[in-house]
């Protein structure tokens, strides 16, 4: 992806083509398995929350122009190639001026052991060829205007704090410091050919901080890289679209928090659904549903640990708190939302958000997703505990009791109906409970009940769901809208092959913009064309044997996004094609790989 940048202008205005700020899809993200940094293409790290996905950013200029980051860009004029070393989340950006070559290596640094016991950006720029001047800007950020920061010289060396958040810069000798303030460190280098120089930032909140040499942290640019490439190459997937594939899984790799084994949404909030609009969400939490679909997009590529690792979050969350829509990254209950008043927001789309609405809901889909997990668990040939088979057991007797009841829907909506995915998704749990219990891995002592339950679910959606006028199943009884999500229902395995082709085609007339979809009717007054609910539409499609509808159909969806690095947001906006929403977003990643996976026969994840 190539980029042409004019001079610097010697201070610290954003850059970015719409009243400062770049588009979302042109954002890189970096990450170490416990935070996320996203890199515009002028160099500058626009969002970083440290030293965990759900911390406060100490770089936020994602949300305000006003806000902190850490730039480096040369200081002339400059075209510049980015993309992600292969099989790799270690970012090579190639800049070019008049007077020469140079390449930048960005990592967030891990160890041969893994995660390192500090957060660790570190930038290495390699002369090519002529020469070429950097400067560099670090500007703190304020936690989204809720901390000041400010500097501490020591004999060690400078540090910064913002909150509880401690941190150093740390350079090789070759960099030059021109000042150093509260809220500002500036400094300038220059490479030949054959010359190196390393720019990093150390950080650890509310603990003492361990000081590498620059040349440790350096090396460990190239060892994060290696870790990544053997990661890369351990994944089973051998069909069509690997490069998309391996992008994706990277990306999911990403969004996996390993302190805790929890998989955030995506790695930011308030990225808006449309721009000025207010659906403007905190997406740095772990969904049951997010979790489950990552977990089995993982079991398909063979990605034993991730997907164990993601499992056994989930289960422990349901044993501490019960089902819940969605947790924080380390387990807790996460909080309602909160609006951040001086935030300016990405494009002036507001609110700015903290915590998530979601908390207080009840979605019936939590079961199906649970199950899901638990079915494909078990199927790939690994077994469940006794403490977790009875939890599954109890989880199945509440699903029997609660599917009946009104809910707010895999949308999260504020009004509660009848939602038929919702009811889809409780004949899905039970489903998977009675063949669970059959095979002998979990207690079947409530099995007659649990049948009986699944053929009464069965038959009600099929008495009050389905539209003979619309040919379709609907979003709720009693409406004439139809719900992108009931793709889904293909994968589950819910019976009907006729009825589903209608209902697929019918999405597509009724939901279609192009080769995206919107999430259900009426969605399009108010947010952009989700990108998992359209992958989602090619492997229902595949799934029913329509195989060259959706080959032909992935084709387009991936010819439609606009050329980056191949970080996926949430959705498209249907005007300008542009990615919006908050990103990397999971769903979209893994909607993806399951897509590929079932247009390449392999094996099934439900």
């Amino acid at each position: 992806m190539g980029y042409e940048m004019h001079a610097s202008e010697g201070d610290s205005r954003p850059s970015g083509p719409h009243d400062g700020f770049w588009p979302i899809a042109d954002y890189a993200a970096l990450g170490d398995g416990r935070s996320v940094a996203l890199v515009a293409p002028d160099g500058s790290v626009d969002w970083w929350g440290v030293p965990n996905l759900d911390s406060p950013p100490v770089f936020d200029r994602l949300l305000d122009r006003k806000g902190g980051f850490f730039q480096l860009r040369p200081t002339e004029a400059f075209t510049c190639e980015r993309d992600y070393l292969p099989d790799s989340n270690v970012l090579r950006t190639v800049v070019r001026t008049e007077g020469g070559e140079a390449r930048i290596t960005e990592s967030l640094n891990s160890s041969f052991a893994g995660r390192l016991p500090w957060t660790e950006f570190a930038r290495r720029i390699a002369g090519v060829s002529g020469r070429v001047s950097f400067r560099f800007l670090v500007r703190m950020g304020t936690f989204c205007g809720t901390a000041s920061p400010w500097l501490q010289p020591t004999p060690n060396g400078c540090i910064f704090h913002v909150g509880t958040l401690l941190g150093m810069l740390r350079t090789t000798e070759n960099v030059r410091i021109l000042r150093e303030e509260d809220e500002l460190v500036e400094g300038v280098l220059e490479v030949g050919e054959g010359e190196r120089a390393t720019i990093a930032i150390l950080a650890g909140d509310d603990e003492p901080l361990g000081v590498p040499s620059v040349g440790e942290i350096d090396g460990r640019i190239d060892t994060s890289d290696a870790a990544w490439r053997e990661w890369a190459d351990s994944l089973h997937y051998k069909g069509p679209y690997r490069d998309l594939v391996r992008r994706s899984a990277l990306a999911l790799k990403l969004l996996l928090y390993s302190p805790s084994g929890a998989i955030v949404a995506a790695a930011t909030t308030s990225l808006p659904e449309r721009i000025g609009g207010d659906k403007n969400w905190d997406y740095r939490f772990a969904w049951i549903r997010d979790a489950a679909y990552t977990a089995n997009a993982f079991l398909r590529l063979g990605a034993v640990p991730e997907t164990k690792a993601a499992f056994t979050w989930l289960m422990k969350r349901l044993g501490d708190h019960g089902p819940r829509v969605l947790y924080s990254l380390s387990g807790d209950i996460v909080e309602d939302q909160l609006e951040l008043d001086e935030v300016e927001g990405y494009r002036g789309s507001r609110p700015v958000l903290v915590g998530n609405r979601a908390t207080h809901q009840h979605q019936h889909g939590i079961y199906g997703d649970i199950f899901e997990t638990a079915h494909s668990f078990v199927r790939y040939g690994h077994v469940l505990d006794q403490k977790s088979a009875r939890l599954l057991a109890e989880l199945a007797d509440q699903c029997a009791d609660r599917w009946r009841q009104k809910d707010a829907g895999m949308w999260e909506l504020t009004e509660l109906r009848h939602y038929t995915m919702s009811k889809i998704s409780c004949w899905q749990a039970l489903a998977h409970a009675c063949e669970l219990a059959k095979d002998g891995h979990i207690p079947a002592d409530c099995l007659p009940r649990w049948t009986r339950e699944r053929d009464r679910v069965e038959a009600w959606i099929n008495d009050h769901c389905w539209s003979e006028e619309k040919g379709a199943y609907l979003f709720y009884p009693g409406s004439d809208r139809l719900d992108a999500s009931l793709t889904l229902a293909v994968r589950f395995g819910f019976d009907g092959r006729q009825r589903w082709v209608s209902t697929m085609h019918a999405i597509r007339r009724e939901l279609g913009h192009g080769p995206f979809l919107f999430r259900y009717s009426g969605a399009e007054q108010e947010e952009g064309l989700f990108l998992a609910c359209s992958f989602w539409m090619v492997e229902a499609l595949a799934m029913l044997d329509l195989r060259d509808e959706a080959s032909t159909l992935f084709d387009e969806i991936t010819a439609a996004i606009k050329p980056n690095t191949g970080t996926l947001s949430e959705m498209i906006d249907p005007k300008t094609g542009d990615q919006i929403g908050n990103t990397p977003q999971g769903l979209s990643h893994l909607a993806l790989v399951h897509a590929a996976c079932t247009l390449a026969g392999e094996d099934r994840a439900g």
